[in-house]
Formats: structure tokens, C-alpha cells, sequence
């Protein structure tokens, strides 16, 4: 689709890329000031509604999706719930943001709702709303449900947190490809954790979010190598996600259709990219 603005991306043309049917964008944010957000109001990003959110959609040829609840919002999941309502129950999903005191019958709620997993905004623990001593006992909590925990952490702190991982009891899904920080990319330790996670069968990778540990202009690009890597490893326990509207890039907004298709040209095959946005998130969210 081109020719329409959206807000948080830069740029108005369609991706080179045609999406497969029910292809998922398995990482995505709302902000909707119909909803308190934690102390200042003004930590919150301007509005990213879902009405906004379904003209990246139109945009990108996406017609799946998994909304995240922001940190700004703390453990109040009704944004992303009402989110959930508005882009079709049928084809989107939740992650929410919960402490280890959260009831029973709310996980059973937010279950039904659409909910498939929490998850742990820990790469700066300063402005962090969970902490780590939180992630055991919550996997625990919701094993039961079939859900799985989402992890934004840097490399250093998967490294650090190896031993946790290894026995968490439900399956793991790792942000922005693992955080595994440029220019050391695959050699960096972190990939060794990672790819015993992966050879357990319980783990997963999101595509998504490459600025975070991008090279600078003019450097190779680590990220295309941390993708082949990824691929060689576990093409069946991975999804791609925009991270729409990039909270962390607010100085310089991203363009979604290049973005979207830095990653085709990481992923050139048709049957990986049919696993990637269409077969392996529906395994993975129940769609």
C-alpha cells in the first residue's frame, strides 16, 4: 500500500516484499492515553493506537499480530487487552506484564482474553518494572497455562542469567535477536547460551528490533550474520516483529517497509519466510 503516512514510520511506500497470507508481526506496542501510564504522563510515547497500528498493517500486508504491553503502563495489561478487541481477537494475541502475586483467576482471564505469555523488560533494571528474581517464580505460575516468557535482556545479562534460563519450565522467547551486541555478534558469549536454549527445543528467537545493536554507518553489518546464524540453528523457533513504533528510536524514526525488507534480504528463501511470519507464530501464539 503506498501513499499513506503512518505515525512512528518514517516514509509512505510498501515493502518490496509481498507478505504470505496471515503473515504475523509478532512484536508490536500500543499507546493509548485512554489508559493511565505510570507517574509522569509525559513517559509515555504520543498516542500509538490500534487505529494507527492498522495503517502500518494495510502498509506492510501483515494481517497477524502480538501486541506487548509497554513499561510505561506497569503491570496494567487493559491497553493491550482492549488492543486485542480492536485489531480481531481471532488474529491477534497478547503479552503481558504481571508480578508474582497476580491471582489465579487473573491469569485465567487474561488467558481467555488472548494472552500467551509475559514478559521482562530488563535490559536497563533502573527503569525496569519486573526484576529478575521475578522470572522463576512467575514461569512457574504460568507453565500450566502453556504460556512462555519473553526476555529483553542484553547479551551480558543472558550470560550473567545462564543458569536461570536453563531451568526455567516453560518455553523462552528472546527480544530483538538475543540483544547479542555488535561487533562481536555470534562470537559474543551470549550466542553460546542461546544456542544450547535453541537446542532444547524450548526456546525462541524474535526477528526484530535490529537498530538496537546495529553497527555504525559505514561497519559491517553484524545483524545479517546474527540472523544467518539463527536461521542455520532454529529456522522452526523463529518469528519477525516490526517493535512498532519503536519506542527506543524516537530521535530517528525507523522506515517499517525498509526495515522489513533489510530482513527479506537476511531470510532469501520463500520457505523460511513462510515459516518465519506464518508457520512458526502460529505454533507459537495458538493462532
Amino acid at each position: 500500500m503506498n501513499g499513506t503516512a503512518v505515525p512512528h514510520s518514517r516514509g509512505t511506500a510498501a515493502p518490496k516484499l509481498t507478505m504470505p497470507a496471515n503473515a504475523c508481526d509478532a512484536h508490536i506496542h500500543i499507546h493509548d492515553r485512554r489508559f493511565p501510564s505510570l507517574g509522569d504522563p509525559q513517559r509515555a510515547l504520543a498516542q500509538a493506537t490500534a487505529a494507527d497500528y492498522r495503517r502500518l498493517q494495510a502498509r506492510l500486508g501483515t494481517q497477524r499480530t502480538v501486541v506487548v504491553t509497554p513499561t510505561v503502563y506497569g503491570t496494567d495489561n487493559r491497553v493491550t487487552l482492549d488492543a486485542i478487541v480492536q485489531l480481531g481477537a481471532d488474529r491477534t494475541r497478547g503479552i503481558a506484564v504481571l508480578h508474582p502475586d497476580v491471582d489465579d483467576a487473573t491469569l485465567q482471564a487474561l488467558d481467555a482474553a488472548g494472552v500467551r505469555g509475559i514478559r521482562f523488560t530488563l535490559f536497563n533494571p533502573a527503569t525496569a518494572v519486573t526484576r529478575f528474581d521475578m522470572v522463576e517464580p512467575l514461569a512457574r505460575r504460568i507453565a500450566p497455562l502453556g504460556w512462555h516468557v519473553q526476555l529483553h535482556w542484553r547479551g551480558d545479562q543472558i550470560v550473567e542469567h545462564a543458569a536461570l534460563l536453563q531451568r526455567l519450565p516453560c518455553t523462552t522467547v528472546l527480544d530483538h535477536m538475543a540483544r547479542l551486541p555488535h561487533p562481536q555478534g555470534v562470537a559474543h558469549p551470549a550466542f553460546d547460551v542461546v544456542a544450547r536454549l535453541l537446542d532444547s527445543g524450548r526456546a525462541w528467537v524474535k526477528m526484530s528490533g535490529p537498530y538496537l545493536d546495529a553497527a555504525p554507518a559505514g561497519e559491517a553489518d553484524s545483524r545479517a550474520a546474527v540472523a544467518a546464524a539463527l536461521l542455520q540453528r532454529a529456522p522452526e523457533r523463529l518469528v519477525w516483529g516490526s517493535d512498532w513504533p519503536h519506542p527506543t528510536e524516537q530521535q530517528h524514526t525507523p522506515d517499517d517497509a525498509a526495515l522489513l525488507d533489510r530482513w527479506a534480504s537476511w531470510v532469501p528463501d520463500a520457505v523460511a519466510r513462510q515459516r518465519v511470519l506464518v508457520d512458526n507464530p502460529a505454533r507459537l501464539y495458538g493462532f
